[in-house]
């Protein structure tokens, strides 16, 4: 007997490791919540609960290859002002955050989905 799972992932289908996660929980049963992330951003306390719940400060879990995150100074910035930075530039948020029963993992690389599986 097999349990479908419930599971939501933060998705951006132009990442490889997002459709590399996708695929790999569509390989477990699992169909999930797919949230576009960038066209529906999170809230502040959605992202601050998705980081708090994945064990994550905002300066681990920001895109720091992004021109952005370059452009409005956030080596040197507070973990606030990181966490305003990824509400207002979506794109600075690092992917793909999965949310399952057992927790919560940002899945790079594409294996740590695993732990919650």
């Amino acid at each position: 007997m097999t349990t479908m799972a419930s599971a939501t992932i933060f998705h951006n289908q132009r990442c490889n490791t997002s459709r590399t996660v996708l695929a790999r929980l569509r390989e477990h049963d699992i169909e999930p919540t797919v949230v576009m992330y960038l066209d529906t951003p999170p809230t502040r306390s959605e992202l601050d609960k998705l980081l708090s719940d994945a064990g994550l400060t905002p300066s681990q879990a920001v895109r720091k290859r992004e021109s952005q995150y370059k452009e409005l100074g956030l080596a040197d910035a507070s973990e606030s002002k990181i966490l305003d930075a990824m509400i207002e530039h979506p794109i600075l948020i690092e992917r793909p955050f999965v949310v399952t029963d057992k927790g919560t993992v940002l899945a790079r690389p594409a294996d740590k989905v695993e732990e919650i599986l």
